[in-house]
């Protein structure tokens, strides 16, 4: 082997050394949510599988970039966290106006309303608001489905293209064979208005879901409405849907846009 390829080789290796030490380190900071904003070395080395003083290693060095701090208990977030989430929620919390309408509507409907939209071959929550019933479906905004199932995907879906649907289909369980049931989906619902699941991706839960559009006229992003599907019987969810396209079409009148949004 030459100088030349020894010195290529090394550097590769060098390189997925990085990205491996970057994935644990990300690995790390998941194990902080609100139900455990304090994490032990014990409870990191137990939920990643990283040696001792691997864990330690990688903790040190999070908390010199400020992404975990010590507390007596163990870590927590560190202050490099609190400013970059201080960013994200300036430039991607929607407006006032968007929630209101949401509130407005979860209160009168009594079930959560979420608003997605679609990034990759995902979707994300970008807002929510709460059922007032005790039991409830819940997504916290941030959080990321597929796009080959649930409601909102389906509105989602409806300008996308032949080889995009084909590519959500592969995603899914049943692979590319699926992108048949996708386009009938998809095509159901913009002849409706609306969308309907029931148990596709959440066990008992049902959504609907309407779109909102952009300027263009262009599906930008989708409001849902989802519960206990006890909640949902059949003669609801075409008020619902009615209820939930003038919301749509008040949240589109404000020209709603997101910067997590791709086009698909």
């Amino acid at each position: 082997m030459s100088e030349g390829q020894a010195r290529a080789g090394g550097d590769s290796d060098q390189q997925a050394g990085g990205v491996r030490s970057v994935r644990r380190a990300f690995d790390i900071l998941t194990l902080l949510t609100e139900d455990r904003p304090v994490i032990t070395l014990r409870e990191i080395t137990e939920s990643t599988g990283l040696a001792k003083t691997t864990a330690l290693r990688l903790v040190q060095t999070l908390e010199e970039a400020g992404l975990l701090g010590s507390h007596p208990s163990g870590y927590t977030a560190g202050p490099a966290l609190w400013r970059w989430a201080y960013l994200a929620r300036s430039q991607w919390e929607v407006p006032q106006e968007t929630r209101k309408v949401m509130r407005d509507l979860a209160d009168r409907l009594g079930e959560t309303v979420n608003l997605f939209v679609a990034r990759g071959v995902h979707r994300i929550c970008v807002a929510h608001e709460e059922s007032p019933h005790p039991l409830r479906h819940v997504v916290d905004v941030g959080d990321e489905q597929p796009l080959w199932a649930g409601a909102s995907s389906k509105i989602l879906l409806r300008d996308a293209s032949e080889v995009f649907l084909r590519r959500v289909a592969a995603a899914s369980p049943q692979g590319e064979a699926h992108v048949e049931r996708l386009r009938a989906w998809v095509t159901e619902a913009a002849e409706r208005g609306y969308a309907v699941s029931s148990s596709e991706w959440d066990e008992g839960l049902t959504a609907v879901a309407v779109p909102v559009t952009g300027r263009t006229g262009k599906v930008v992003a989708s409001l849902s409405l989802s519960g206990p599907s006890h909640r949902f019987p059949y003669e609801a969810v075409e008020p619902f849907a009615t209820e939930l396209a003038e919301g749509a079409r008040l949240i589109s009148g404000q020209g709603f846009s997101h910067p997590l949004s791709s086009a698909v």
